[in-house]
């Protein structure tokens, strides 16, 4: 593995397996990957002129989301009158992470732990740790969530990962479940028919079996996301007329710290393991996979 600084002004690294297949990411913007190259193929979107405007939120590579997915009641003082609202997906992609190149497992470690800005809205002691490993058509993130705090944590988390396509008109989503919650509407539909509408613009929320995947037949690729429990909520987001499609694993639903849906709570002094991995195969358009 070779490790360099990409870019000095915006401090971006990259992380090389080879010519052919590499990471950049930017640790003060949440850690962010920005790039991901497999087999010389750029996997990721990324908005590069919004990234530089710092007033805007990011469009693009993987950001983090913690300690809640989506939103939550704005009504709602979670933590008390003392505590600021958190804002959507939480704090974590808003503020600088900690990195080490792991040379024994050729993987990138990303660490967070709480400061003076997260205790404005989250009034607990963590850490957040994230290894992501470099393999041949595939990323795989492993998370531990730390709890250092003498009571038990609430958190969400999640990834949202933005992939390149080449047009909508060319995307088949395959392996999703039947139903699905639209949040634009929040009601229920039929995964495919509302799936029919990426192109128009689609945020939906899927209760999956831990996969995910979609076929590009311009790009000749399928982009496979395995996200066994409790990671396994998958949202699936399109912004049109970006030519990219979200697909997101989440360990819990928006305001599951308030209703406590899907909420999970970690003990004191222990920690909670999630496991996800984005793949990359081509696809022959004349075999059934």
């Amino acid at each position: 593995m070779k490790f360099e600084l990409k870019d000095n002004k915006n401090n971006i690294f990259r992380l090389k397996k080879d010519e052919q297949n590499y990471i950049d990411f930017c640790p003060n913007r949440g850690g962010l990957l920005t790039n991901w190259t497999c087999n010389g193929e750029k996997i990721l979107y990324f908005d590069q002129i919004r990234f530089l405007n710092k007033n805007l939120s990011i469009r693009g590579g993987v950001p983090i989301l913690f300690p809640i997915c989506g939103n939550i009641d704005p009504d709602c003082l979670l933590f008390g009158s003392n505590y600021s609202q958190l804002p959507q997906h939480g704090f974590a992609r808003d503020i600088k992470w900690d990195f080490k190149l792991n040379k024994a497992n050729e993987s990138l470690n990303l660490s967070l732990k709480d400061n003076q800005y997260t205790k404005k809205y989250y009034p607990f002691s963590f850490e957040v740790k994230i290894d992501i490993l470099i393999k041949i058509d595939c990323l795989i993130f492993e998370v531990e969530i730390i709890n250092n705090s003498i009571n038990q944590m609430p958190i969400s988390f999640g990834l949202h990962p933005y992939f390149n396509i080449s047009d909508f008109k060319n995307i088949e989503f395959i392996n999703y479940p039947l139903i699905c919650i639209d949040q634009k509407r929040n009601n229920i539909e039929l995964s495919l028919d509302a799936l029919n509408n990426v192109n128009e613009g689609i945020d939906l929320l899927m209760y999956s079996s831990g996969s995910l995947s979609f076929k590009d037949y311009a790009h000749n690729r399928k982009i496979t996301l395995s996200n066994p429990h409790p990671f396994d909520i998958s949202v699936v987001w399109s912004d049109p007329p970006r030519k990219m499609i979200c697909m997101e694993p989440w360990t819990s639903p928006r305001n599951s710290l308030v209703d406590g849906f899907r909420k999970i709570l970690i003990p004191s002094t222990s920690s909670k393991k999630l496991k996800a991995s984005i793949c990359i195969n081509k696809i022959d358009e004349n075999v059934n996979q």
